[in-house]
């Protein structure tokens, strides 16, 4: 038997722990993980002297833009920056130009990513309007649909509770889970009233305040039980928000979330020093609440970590009032080595990041046969140097935003390659593969 490839003398992550062996892979997938004398013969070997294989990391939270809003990034760029960040498929939100929320949306963007991806690429996609159509989006491939109790993205009002249950129940007939921004429209709007005139950080983290994201995910609690539908939480920044959703998980609820690494790393003191690169929705919260999110996420609490990669043409983040700056940060390329800089300091374990960005993705967004290494399974791998130390330099991202709060950031963890579907994508920070060579995942 002779294979494709063979990777050899590795640190290879498998079952929960770390062995010395090698990979062979035939096609896309993993034939054989064994010590290198009973690996089979290859047309290529490749030498990794002693690094780490790991599964290839699945964000889950993702905007790659392109259509209207490829000033900001593309469906190429966008890709590119994943695998430079380890990241072997990406599942891509639906708030675009046009919105992702129709048959024919969805048709159009997945035949426009067919030609540029590197890394595979699944879609979410909105509420349409006729809520009949859900089952039609699900059949062309859609791997979840995505809401925003903050403000209106696709046919459906979020302040129209009873289409919203009718939405969700369409998705849980298709086995679909609905993912959402938790922050409680009503409240946001009620505070940016009450600081009228004001534009300055500060009257920002007024109106989203803790006190919306918690009311808006206690309401989306309500919506998974009338509905029955799986229920993932996107971005919790907030201590009392991540206690709701234990408390309701407890309780049988279908339900998972999210956290992202600024909320993990940064505190609003950061945002205050950094000012508009760092502003996110939700916002960065006060060190207590970060604290709170790095204890729950090596203890088990937090299911997945998730970049919400959201890229912006620097004048859009260049504003004087805070409520003209786009908010959002290109993560994409930092999440990997953050998180492995978090277990390099102990304060998590290899085991949790590979759940939380791998094994728990491919888990609860039903993508088979991915988000662990095991014979059998697609070879989408990343070769890590957990002992390398770098400075984030945005200057040098793959994406078109080329800033980050992490700008100047000493890690210590490197990706060096990455492979998707068992074809080499990036070596040592360079992108090696072609435009479409990536999957559309249905």
């Amino acid at each position: 038997m002779s294979v494709d490839l063979v990777l050899k003398e590795a640190k290879v992550y498998i079952g929960g722990r770390v062995i010395d062996a090698g990979i062979a892979i035939d096609g896309e997938k993993i034939v054989r993980i064994a010590k290198e004398v009973n690996l089979p013969s290859a047309s290529e070997k490749i030498n990794l002297n002693r690094t780490f294989i790991l599964p290839g990391v699945i964000d889950v939270h993702a905007h790659l833009r392109d259509q209207d809003l490829s000033y900001k990034e593309d469906f190429y760029t966008g890709t590119c920056a994943a695998a430079n960040g380890g990241v072997t498929l990406v599942i891509d939100m639906p708030n675009n130009k046009p919105v992702t929320m129709s048959l024919e949306a969805l048709k159009e963007r997945m035949r426009i990513a067919s030609r540029k991806t590197v890394v595979n690429v699944a879609f979410y996609s909105a509420f349409p309007e006729d809520i009949n159509e859900i089952g039609q989006i699900a059949h062309a491939g859609a791997k979840a649909f995505k809401t925003f109790l903050s403000h209106k993205v696709g046919g459906i009002d979020p302040n129209d509770e009873d289409k919203m249950i009718n939405a969700f129940k369409e998705a849980a007939k298709v086995n679909l889970p609905v993912a959402v921004h938790a922050e409680d429209g009503s409240l946001l709007l009620r505070k940016f009233k009450e600081v009228a005139g004001r534009s300055d950080i500060e009257a920002y983290l007024e109106v989203h305040s803790v006190e919306a994201e918690v009311k808006g995910i206690r309401r989306t609690m309500r919506i998974a039980e009338r509905s029955g539908t799986h229920v993932h939480v996107c971005h919790v920044s907030t201590s009392e928000g991540l206690r709701t959703i234990l408390r309701e998980k407890s309780r049988g609820i279908s339900v998972s979330c999210e956290v992202t690494p600024h909320h993990l790393l940064l505190s609003e003191k950061n945002l205050k020093r950094i000012g508009n690169i760092a502003l996110v929705n939700p916002p960065l919260r006060p060190l207590s609440e970060v604290l709170y999110l790095q204890w729950a996420l090596e203890n088990g609490l937090i299911d997945i970590v998730a970049s919400d990669h959201a890229p912006h043409a620097f004048k859009e983040k260049d504003a004087s009032s805070v409520w003209d700056v786009s908010a959002g940060i290109s993560g994409i390329e930092t999440m990997l080595p953050l998180m492995l800089t978090m277990v390099n300091k102990g304060q998590i374990s290899l085991s949790t990041l590979v759940k939380v960005l791998s094994e728990n993705p491919s888990r609860i967004f039903g993508l088979k046969g991915r988000g662990q290494i095991a014979e059998g399974f697609y070879a989408d791998l990343v070769v890590v140097d957990l002992k390398r130390e770098w400075t984030i330099d945005p200057t040098e991202f793959y994406s078109k935003a080329k800033f980050s709060p992490f700008d100047g950031w000493r890690v210590k963890g490197k990706p060096l390659k990455t492979f998707v579907n068992g074809v080499l994508v990036m070596d040592e920070g360079e992108i090696v593969a072609k435009p479409g060579c990536g999957k559309i995942i249905r």
